[in-house]
């Protein structure tokens, strides 16, 4: 698929991406896992190019979740290092495209030197108008609910809130997303069919795309093929497809 195939007019506003497969990409060339998260910035690159081409507005990738900080501690210490070789290298990139990067999850726990060129980053691109690029780094989905949940019972118990005044809205308000649009639809490399603990809330009526790309193979074509894929479906949100029609 090309850009041109794609109809400008019912473009997703916000995609989310799963970015899966590094690891078996690596092994399959008889390399350690980190091999493929090395090469995985070139997909990363595509991707966030051909959602700006395409005139997406927000692009989430999915980048460390809480999960992760269970694996070996080399490879977790090889992610924080390419974490800020990448935004390093690619802080250009998003300047030339004109991307705001922001992040959701629980950066506290990211080592110090990876946390600062990334506030660094987010800081130099923050005049940026053209998408939002978000990455999503050391999150999960429970980790975000329990988060809220938190937030939203110690407001209660100070009087700012009470329980009558809870509604959807009240409880988006709490969540890392709350500044955000939720994804119209989901691309998740690697052919795996799962959603992973991300974005739960969010992707209520998210459209989903699984490829068995696996991610750092992945280009701007594919990025087209999905949003295609997302452009030959009617969004119903309840609906009948009549009324919607």
């Amino acid at each position: 698929m090309k850009l041109e195939d794609i109809d400008k007019t019912r473009v997703p506003q916000h995609v989310a991406i799963i970015m899966d497969g590094n690891g078996r990409w690596a092994q399959r060339q008889s390399h350690k896992r980190l091999f493929g998260h090395q090469n995985a910035m070139t997909a990363v690159r595509s991707a966030v190019e051909a959602a700006v081409a395409s005139g997406v507005r927000y692009l989430t990738l999915y980048t460390f979740s809480t999960e992760n900080w269970n694996r070996p501690q080399e490879e977790i210490d090889g992610l924080m290092e390419l974490l800020i070789q990448a935004v390093r290298d690619e802080t250009k990139t998003l300047m030339d495209n004109n991307v705001r990067l922001q992040t959701i999850g629980d950066t506290s726990r990211v080592p110090e030197r990876s946390r600062v060129k990334l506030l660094e980053c987010i800081r130099e691109t923050s005049a940026n108008t053209a998408m939002t690029l978000i990455l999503a780094l050391s999150y999960s989905a429970r980790w975000e609910t329990a988060e809220a949940l938190r937030s939203l019972c110690a407001d209660a118990a100070a009087g700012r809130i009470t329980p009558s005044d809870i509604t959807e809205e009240t409880l988006r308000d709490y969540l890392a997303t709350k500044d955000y649009p939720d994804p119209d639809l989901l691309i998740r490399t690697g052919g795996e069919l799962r959603i992973s603990n991300f974005l739960l809330w969010q992707m209520a009526y998210t459209e989903f795309f699984f490829s068995d790309q696996l991610w750092p193979d992945f280009r701007h074509e594919d990025f087209y093929d999905a949003v295609a894929d997302y452009q030959n479906r009617q969004r119903r949100f309840g609906k009948t497809g009549e009324q919607v029609g």
